[in-house]
């Protein structure tokens, strides 16, 4: 369940090139801290941070599932194993 302690990280603004390495350390960081549930913010413009956020998602060895916010598209929750 999302609250307002849910960590998040925000990529607007962001290069495309710099996310793999934000959103790796972003999991890895609330894996070892226990958190079960975390939100990366995108944005939903143009979908590029979209696609590559999930694209990153999509091989992590920690990540059980993720899917898009249905109140918010510009952002991903993900649950970590």
């Amino acid at each position: 369940m999302l609250t307002s302690k849910t960590p998040r990280i925000d990529l607007h603004g962001e290069e495309v090139a710099l996310c793999y390495a934000l959103v790796n350390e972003f999991l890895n960081d609330n894996f070892k801290m226990g958190n079960k549930e975390v939100v990366i913010v995108h944005g939903k413009s143009t979908n590029i941070l979209t696609n590559e956020v999930h694209k990153i998602l999509k091989s992590h060895k920690l990540v059980h599932k993720y899917y898009l916010n249905n109140w918010n598209l510009g952002e991903t929750i993900v649950i970590l194993k």
